[in-house]
């Protein structure tokens, strides 16, 4: 690795977010999913928390299996889910506060939340939004204030603009600057696991994560992976999912 690619890497890393994260209910467009993971990217988030729950699946006869039409986002895992619920209790554990996007709910403007504390941003369908259990499992729910006569963004959009709110207040915080999220210890560990997985050239084998309320605890962002325990993510009849590099 040459010294300039190091120290971009190593600065991604100091300015990662570890207490952000998104969760995607039910959003089937590959290129909706790698808008987010781009956002997702720019402000420094690691992970992000996919679910399609079995009705949405039925209903829209699709299926979620291990063979995938396309590769996966390089440096962003992605946890993959078929229960909401377990979905909730993992992010819970991982990040304390959940907030939804549900329009028509009870709600509190995107610019009167403090972003800098640990949170996850829920978004949903791109026709019918969030399903009311999503809504009603969350901490809390907000909205994007406009002035116009949409009544909703795209979900990536929407997304964009959410994150960059938090970015907006985090770096007022210092969190990209001088009070970094991960520890020296942590970002050492963290770059030793993608230099590992790019000396070894194993992006390739790097697909979404299925987990299950049998799965094992996630791993926190900065610990290695062992590459057999990957499992891959395909929704029949979608188009591929763009790779994006860093």
């Amino acid at each position: 690795m040459n010294p300039s690619r190091e120290r971009r890497i190593r600065e991604v890393i100091r300015c990662s977010q570890p207490d952000l994260t998104v969760v995607l209910e039910n959003v089937h467009d590959p290129l909706n999913i790698s808008a987010v993971m781009r956002s997702c990217d720019a402000v420094g988030v690691r992970e992000i928390f996919v679910v399609y729950t079995q009705h949405f699946l039925k209903e829209h006869n699709l299926k979620v299996g291990k063979k995938t039409s396309g590769g996966a986002f390089k440096w962003i895992d992605v946890y993959l889910f078929e229960d909401l619920e377990e979905c909730y209790r993992r992010v819970r554990e991982r990040y304390g506060r959940i907030l939804a996007t549900g329009l028509g709910q009870k709600s509190t403007s995107l610019y009167e939340l403090d972003l800098t504390l640990p949170t996850a941003l829920v978004f949903g369908n791109e026709r019918t939004g969030l399903t009311p259990q999503a809504v009603a499992l969350a901490d809390g729910n907000f909205v994007i204030p406009q002035m116009g006569f949409t009544q909703s963004l795209n979900i990536s959009v929407a997304c964009a603009v959410s994150l960059f709110e938090a970015q907006r207040q985090r770096a007022l915080a210092g969190y990209y600057d001088d009070k970094p999220r991960l520890t020296a210890e942590q970002q050492e560990q963290l770059f030793a696991r993608w230099q590992k997985e790019l000396s070894e050239e194993s992006w390739v084998h790097r697909y979404a994560i299925p987990v299950s309320k049998k799965s094992p605890p996630l791993l926190p962002i900065y610990l290695e992976r062992e590459q057999p325990t990957r499992g891959r993510l395909s929704i029949e009849g979608s188009s591929p999912l763009t790779k994006f590099d860093l």
